[in-house]
């Protein structure tokens, strides 16, 4: 099992103190990998199921914000948990994300992408919410295209993306291309993960049935498309204080990286939480000395 932890902006604030002290924490206690959210704009009501965020919280630029850990950390693998690829140009976003890769000597494997779910953020980026998903699928393609490419350059013709003999560098170090995780907790995000991701993290308050069908979505669906299904990685969230036995749990439902979350406000006691965890998992024997 692989743990990773999660920072989020909106809540723990963007201090670039804070944001580093906790994220050289992480690696110290041995956590595998660092992971924030994304959300481009809010507005007065807009709410996620039940929950009205408020439009005054601080969602740092999830790419700015690893890069910037990038720089203060060595080991830790940089996530987004989720990064909203509707609302991203994908040239764009492939530039960016091939440059954090190279600059963190290969430490941007953990992409999780979702679509979003806040109509007015998607009007507000000039997007057609109703086109989210085909829009998602396209820019995975784009973007491994682009990073699959040479100096005789690659073409593509989409519904939202076109292009003629483009050329990009620097390339992802040392890869092909960048792991490209699906986020989203529907069957539609299960077969979007099973046919184009190398990942699924599928958050939200389902039951195990519910989910024990999606896993077996992706796979079956990777197995359609031609993809090997056991190359699939199954990332879910966890708490902090979740005990061993819930671990063991989550592995034989097949999860293998488990996400968490601090449950404190202030970074004392996070880091406290934090090694915590570390020693009931023993996470530092897997890290170097």
């Amino acid at each position: 099992m692989k743990f990773g932890i999660s920072y989020n902006s909106a809540y723990y604030g963007v201090d670039p103190e804070r944001i580093t002290a906790y994220a050289r924490h992480a690696e110290d206690c041995g956590f595998e990998s660092l992971y924030l959210p994304e959300h481009i704009a809010l507005y007065p009501g807009a709410a996620v199921g039940p929950f009205e965020l408020p439009p005054s919280l601080p969602y740092g630029d999830p790419l700015d914000c690893l890069s910037f850990v990038a720089a203060a950390t060595e080991r830790i693998l940089l996530g987004t948990g989720v990064l909203l690829l509707p609302y991203h140009h994908p040239v764009v976003l492939a530039k960016r994300l091939a440059t954090i890769d190279v600059l963190s000597k290969g430490r941007m494997r953990l992409l999780t992408v979702g679509l979003g779910s806040l109509p007015g953020e998607a009007q507000a980026v000039g997007v057609d919410f109703s086109t989210r998903g085909r829009r998602t699928d396209e820019a995975i393609d784009v973007m491994r295209l682009l990073w699959e490419g040479g100096e005789e350059g690659v073409s593509f013709a989409g519904e939202f993306f076109a292009f003629d003999d483009l050329c990009q560098f620097p390339k992802p170090y040392g890869v092909t291309y960048l792991p490209i995780h699906v986020g989203g907790s529907s069957r539609a995000a299960a077969r979007r993960a099973g046919r184009r991701g190398d990942g699924y993290f599928p958050g939200g308050a389902l039951d195990l049935n519910e989910r024990a069908i999606q896993l077996d979505l992706a796979r079956s669906t990777a197995v359609e498309a031609g993809r090997s299904p056991e190359a699939l990685e199954y990332t879910r969230w966890g708490s902090i204080d979740m005990p061993v036995e819930q671990v063991e749990a989550l592995a034989a439902q097949g999860v293998t990286r488990i996400v968490v979350n601090p449950s404190a406000p202030e970074l004392d006691q996070q880091r406290d939480e934090m090694s915590a965890f570390a020693e009931r998992f023993a996470l530092r024997l897997g890290s170097p000395a």
